[in-house]
């Protein structure tokens, strides 16, 4: 398939495409006679692939350099076993991080939930009277950290 059927089913653009071949993370299987690159089914897995590693937080470059140390090793077996390696720690740091957000995300939640019980607040209410609630539900409940900072002193005052 020329470069265009390539873009259209990819998802990226012609010029995308041209930049992952100067940076030798893709190539043509061949050429026309008038010089246009032709791709097999080959490019569109390399391009995911390009796709999935960009998603995990690779550069370009850094993916360029990957693939170079990984084709640099001589045999089948040992380049498949830098590939896991480097899958095995990326897959632990993509865990890490979910356990932050989701660490996040329920602490997002808390403080949603006692936000919630806020809304009983007469709309002229100062914004001190904040730190003095006496409402039923905050009684019973510490404010979440992302809630109790803003009551915090500030520098300004």
């Amino acid at each position: 398939m020329k470069i265009g059927e390539l873009s259209e089913k990819s998802g990226r653009t012609d010029r995308t495409l041209r930049f992952y071949e100067e940076l030798g993370l893709l190539v043509p299987a061949s050429r026309t006679k008038g010089g246009f690159r032709l791709y097999d089914g080959s490019a569109l897995v390399r391009i995911h692939w390009i796709s999935r590693l960009q998603e995990l937080g690779f550069s370009l470059p850094e993916i360029k350099d990957f693939l170079t140390e990984i084709q640099g090793n001589p045999n089948a077996p040992g380049m498949m076993g830098d590939l896991r390696a480097a899958y095995a720690a990326k897959l632990a740091d993509t865990r890490a991080t979910l356990a932050r957000l989701q660490a996040l995300e329920a602490e997002l939640a808390a403080s949603l939930d006692y936000l919630d019980t806020c809304k009983t607040c007469a709309p002229a209410t100062h914004k001190t009277a904040c730190r003095a609630c006496r409402e039923d539900d905050h009684a019973e409940k510490e404010a979440p950290a992302m809630v109790a900072a803003v009551h915090s002193p500030s520098p300004t005052g």
